[in-house]
């Protein structure tokens, strides 16, 4: 099985993932969006998949610093524009197994459903 991680490298919440898929013996790989880059066609592809509702993170500090006009207006144009400029603001972890499934977030059950899922 083949995991990729897209996210932040220094974000809590990767390094917590990180953790438990280190933990859990799980190989996986990286792609901070910061030095790996992120793509419209890889964004479009995750909202194809999730929604970008799912993947705009609505709590974080980067929302709360966007204009307001911005923030109440948001629709799915916005948002992809948005992502594009801070990627910072898509919920992070994404992971994404060989099969092209994706989860967003991370919590040790939902990790062990996500991969325990490929391999049943």
């Amino acid at each position: 099985m083949s995991i990729t991680m897209y996210g932040i490298a220094n974000c809590d919440t990767i390094r917590k993932a990180r953790k438990w898929l280190d933990n859990h013996g799980i190989d996986y790989r990286l792609h901070d969006y910061r030095k790996d880059g992120l793509t419209r066609e890889m964004l479009i592809s995750f909202i194809e998949r999730l929604g970008w509702e799912a993947l705009l993170n609505r709590r974080g500090t980067t929302w709360r610093k966007l204009p307001a006009q911005i923030r109440d207006n948001i629709d799915r144009n916005s948002a992809i524009e948005v992502m594009l400029e801070q990627p910072a603001i898509i919920k992070r972890p994404l992971l994404e197994r060989d099969d092209g499934e994706l989860q967003c977030g991370f919590s040790a059950d939902g990790y062990k459903a996500f991969l325990l899922q490929q391999a049943g």
